[in-house]
């Protein structure tokens, strides 16, 4: 019976996340119908799961990250990034695009929201590629698509979830982070490059860089940059944990904006503070509901039921990976992507361990997977802001973006079978 009412409860979870109701109260929802439903499980603990999935002392680190991430664009620092992507890319085939995907790149390591970096792109860069002859929807796909990479290279609000959920080391994560990350950014410049030359988009500067003017724009973004190493060599060498690692974060971004640029007044302070506060709470919000739900899992042995199942069905560790692979894409498709991870990591991760798959290697597969699907219809939430900044026909950012979604899809199979892509730094560094 205890079966039948967590399929019950998924079931309705599903219908209200197709239906577009906040992730939060989806999972809410579907958990409250097996408290309701089943006998002899009082309906407080709910409540008590919700507050207990929230108090976790790794799951600090996000609004540390979020806050960096906030004030780190209040402190001057996206338009030194932007100035030395240009000195970098802009005098090659494409050189506006190359721009773009190398911004999102950098930024990455700062703003932790892919949304945030679309955002900023969507606004700064494409009016200006449009005005030196890009189409529009091209433009917008690679806006969208380079936003891809940002939750990608650490500090990633994805991989301290999904550390705090599979119980390994964020800093591992962190490091991984940057292969899939490089590996994308190459990729998607490359195919930049192929279709720029075909339709003869031009670059955006006449000439390379002098070693004066690379030199300048490397001095002004050069501490902005410094970021993620500090965050990742401060981890390393044990001065502080991932969570300590946001609270500094916080502190050199605001040094940078208030001492190093003064580009940050009392009133940037607090617009920065209400971003922390709005972004950690939708975080928070999901996390929460979601352990109640994972609590159900638990206590119905659901994970266990499943691991069995799929070690009896499926023979190999590589028709595993192909068979989460097309899972992960659907549900991406379909459910936000910490919402997905929250309640899919407890039941895919003790799986792939059981066929000897590296932590590291599936936890990048995952996190990418899930990163694919804000750019895949109905839900591709980086997909809609971009156009909606842009106004750009959804039906012209699909045509365009076809080759993109296979250059993406290529990515992954690399992720996924090459573990030289997402372990190799991880086994240099530790």
């Amino acid at each position: 019976m205890g079966a039948s009412i967590v399929g019950l409860a998924f079931i309705i979870m599903l219908v209200l996340l197709f239906l577009k109701v906040p992730a939060f109260v989806s999972i809410l929802a579907g958990s409250a119908v097996y408290f309701i439903l089943t006998p002899n499980v009082p309906t407080q603990i709910i409540a008590q799961r919700v507050i207990a999935g929230i108090e976790s002392i790794p799951l600090l680190a996000i609004p540390f990250f979020i806050g960096a991430a906030a004030y780190m664009n209040y402190a001057g620092v996206s338009n030194r990034i932007y100035d030395f992507a240009d000195v970098v890319t802009g005098h090659v085939v494409g050189g506006l695009a190359q721009v773009n995907i190398l911004v999102s790149t950098l930024m990455g390591g700062m703003s932790g929201s892919n949304l945030a970096d679309a955002s900023m792109d969507a606004k700064m860069l494409v009016p200006q590629m449009v005005r030196k002859g890009y189409s529009n929807a091209f433009s917008s796909v690679v806006t969208a698509f380079s936003a891809i990479i940002t939750p990608l290279i650490p500090p990633g609000i994805a991989m301290i979830l999904y550390g705090s959920l599979a119980n390994i080391s964020i800093g591992k994560l962190f490091v991984a982070g940057f292969g899939p990350g490089i590996l994308l950014c190459i990729a998607l410049m490359i195919m930049v490059h192929i279709i720029s030359k075909k339709r003869g988009y031009k670059p955006s500067r006449d000439s390379a860089a002098t070693p004066s003017e690379f030199f300048d724009a490397l001095k002004k973004a050069f501490l902005p940059l410094l970021l993620p190493l500090v965050i990742i060599g401060g981890i390393r060498i044990g001065i502080f944990t991932p969570t300590e690692a946001g609270s500094a974060a916080v502190v050199y971004a605001l040094f940078l904006g208030l001492i190093v640029y003064r580009e940050m007044g009392f009133k940037e302070f607090v617009a920065g503070l209400k971003e922390t506060v709005t972004g950690t709470c939708g975080i928070m919000l999901i996390v929460g509901a979601a352990s109640a739900f994972s609590w159900i899992l638990t206590r119905e042995k659901i994970p266990q039921l499943f691991m069995e199942f799929i070690l009896a069905n499926i023979s190999n560790k590589y028709l595993f990976l192909i068979a989460v692979n097309l899972f992960l894409l659907v549900i991406g498709m379909f459910i936000e992507g910490n919402a997905a991870m929250i309640i899919l990591v407890p039941l895919l991760a003790p799986t792939a361990a059981a066929y000897g798959i590296d932590e590291i290697q599936f936890a990048m597969t995952v996190i990418f997977n899930l990163a694919i699907g804000c750019v895949t219809p109905p839900v591709g939430t980086l997909m809609f802001v971009t156009c909606g900044i842009t106004k750009c026909k959804i039906r012209d950012f699909l045509r365009e973006a076809v080759p993109f979604y296979a250059l993406i899809f290529i990515c992954l199979l690399l992720i996924t079978f090459v573990p030289a892509f997402s372990t190799g730094i991880v086994n240099l560094v530790y």
